[in-house]
């Protein structure tokens, strides 16, 4: 009991978390945040198909708990578009409750995590992964925006898609207002940033923007933009969703889905916001505890599953947020135009928050960082692009797993390389002269160098069994660093095909945690059997001798026990 009160203590919110407090940086950031938020919660709740209402109630409840509980000072989390992905299916399927339920179970699971310390997995993922994931990221958010940048309407679950037919549609019927309108606003906000970071030029564009569009509706002239449009009004009251007990199995790994989603896209969002910001650092049980939090409070107000979001948490970064105040100010605002401003922020013309998140999309890609990746070595390039185009082309877990894969298999290639395998002389003596005696009495001796695993066991095969020409090999085992059951297993395969061609195998120096996997495939109690396992190189070396001098005294005695 007192550990688990120790480790609640560990992740529960302290004052320290609100130091860097900034009222005007944080407010201001804030403010522009929610306005990025407001048509993303929006736009997440109509297309999971649960309602529009349900995402902006997310963003509002989830956003506000995170923000509080969570383990990054400038994360903001509600409704994404990858989580909308996972949640399609579980509303065909199940319905609303279905996903409401899923979303509850979701949370215990990322508290169980939270509380086991799984967060800290993250540190493992690679740099190439993350920095792949940030501008396959970045490419979407700006995919994304390209309805709204031109001024059309089109539906499509792939991004790809969705561009694609974005420009397509605006090509049949050209209008430069949304482009100009897309495209001026980023073009300033990312030229402002280089010339004035803090100054918050989004806000300003975005109710210039308004304003403007305002007037053109009111004039004869022309032909207004696009805007936001109606938006509900107030938050339902708490409730529990009903739950489906014969459908629970289901709904069990759909919730395994939602939280393995959740955490993935948190801490990467987390670590992400730590490379963009100054002397940021997320607690990464931390974060999951207030994602767990999160989404077992926002199903009791008709919320649907959320997850720290990476536009979001760019744009919170980039606008000069330096605390938790920025998050939790952006969902109060959310709450209060719910409540009381619905009107007005209707206004907003959609071209000019696609202009904002075109801006937050170019400076989510550094090139100070891509660039000497893409130079280091030829696996982290390659890792780095794979990231960034399976998280364009495929959905966002299955983008990180791609990336895993190819930087555990460059890992491996490299690793495999440094396993060696080297003939040499095996005392202070002339080494040419040494090697010369070894060879004249028909004995060989190498050292093997590194790890004997899976990726370097089969090289190791074709070039000691290839052999020739000798009595006796002495194999040293005191620098073999690694031998997982593939190298035993080849290890056992190479020394039973020379003993096959009447040549003895010796083992010198094999360390205890060595022997214990050798001993599983029986190379170990067949050698030690045989007394052919030997504590140092000189030990082997003289017996190898006597062995081999034993032979050339008896012809056709190919091989027999000492």
């Amino acid at each position: 009991m007192s550990t688990l009160l120790d480790r609640a203590r560990q992740l529960a919110p302290r004052r320290a978390d609100w130091a860097q407090a900034d009222l005007r940086h944080d407010l201001t950031a804030g403010v522009m945040v929610a306005l990025v938020a407001l048509p993303l919660a929006l736009g997440f709740g109509v297309s999971s198909g649960v309602g529009a209402g349900a995402g902006i109630v997310t963003a509002v409840v989830a956003g506000a708990i995170a923000a509080v509980f969570g383990g990054s000072h400038v994360q903001v989390s509600g409704p994404t578009g990858a989580m909308t992905v996972v949640l399609i299916p579980i509303v065909a399927a199940h319905g609303i409750d279905g996903v409401l339920v899923v979303g509850l179970l979701a949370g215990l699971m990322l508290l169980g995590l939270a509380v086991t310390g799984a967060g800290r997995a993250i540190r493992y993922v690679p740099v190439p992964v993350i920095e792949g994931f940030t501008a396959g990221i970045a490419v979407i958010i700006a995919l994304q925006q390209l309805p709204a940048a031109l001024g059309v309407e089109v539906h499509a679950e792939k991004v790809l898609v969705l561009a694609t037919d974005a420009v397509r549609a605006w090509a049949q019927a050209p209008s430069w207002g949304a482009p100009a309108t897309a495209g001026g606003i980023a073009v300033l906000i990312v030229a402002m940033a280089r010339v004035r970071a803090g100054f918050p030029a989004a806000l300003f564009l975005i109710v210039l923007a308004t304003v403007g569009n305002a007037l053109l509706a009111d004039s004869d002239g022309g032909t207004p933009l696009a805007t936001i449009g109606t938006i509900p009004s107030g938050l339902p009251a708490p409730h529990l969703p009903s739950v489906p007990w014969g459908d629970l199995d289901t709904l069990v790994l759909a919730a395994v889905a939602v939280a393995a989603l959740g955490a993935l896209e948190s801490l990467l969002s987390a670590t992400v916001a730590d490379a963009m910001s100054v002397g940021q650092r997320h607690d990464p049980d931390r974060e999951l505890l207030g994602q767990g939090l999160a989404n077992l409070v926002s199903p009791l107000f008709g919320g649907i599953p959320a997850t720290a979001a990476i536009a979001r948490t760019a744009v919170n970064v980039r606008s000069g947020a330096r605390s938790r105040l920025a998050a939790l100010t952006h969902a109060v605002l959310l709450l209060v135009v719910v409540l009381v401003a619905a009107r007005w922020v209707g206004q907003i013309p959609l071209a000019a928050l696609a202009g904002v998140l075109i801006a937050t999309a170019v400076q989510m890609i550094r090139v100070s960082s891509l660039a000497p990746l893409l130079r280091a070595t030829r696996g982290d390039a390659a890792t780095l692009l794979l990231t960034a185009a399976a998280t364009v082309a495929l959905d966002l877990v299955l983008a990180v797993t791609v990336g895993l894969a190819a930087a555990g298999f460059f890992a491996l290639r490299q690793t495999a390389r440094t396993a060696r395998l080297e003939e040499e002389p095996l005392d202070n003596s002339d080494h040419t002269d040494e090697e010369r005696r070894l060879l004249d009495e028909n004995i060989v001796a190498y050292r093997l160098d590194g790890p004997l695993f899976f990726a370097a066991a089969h090289d190791f095969l074709l070039e000691l069994a290839e052999v020739k020409r000798v009595r006796v090999v002495v194999l040293r085992m005191a620098h073999l660093t690694a031998v997982d059951a593939t190298g035993a297993h080849v290890l056992a395969d190479t020394i039973g095909r020379l003993e096959q061609r009447g040549v003895t195998v010796l083992l010198s120096g094999t360390r205890p945690e060595h022997l214990a996997v050798l001993e599983q495939l029986g190379v170990h109690r067949q050698l030690a059997h045989e007394r052919h396992l030997f504590a140092t190189t000189p030990e082997a070396i003289a017996h190898a001798r006597l062995h081999a001098a034993r032979i050339a005294h008896e012809p056709g005695l190919e091989r027999e026990a000492s």
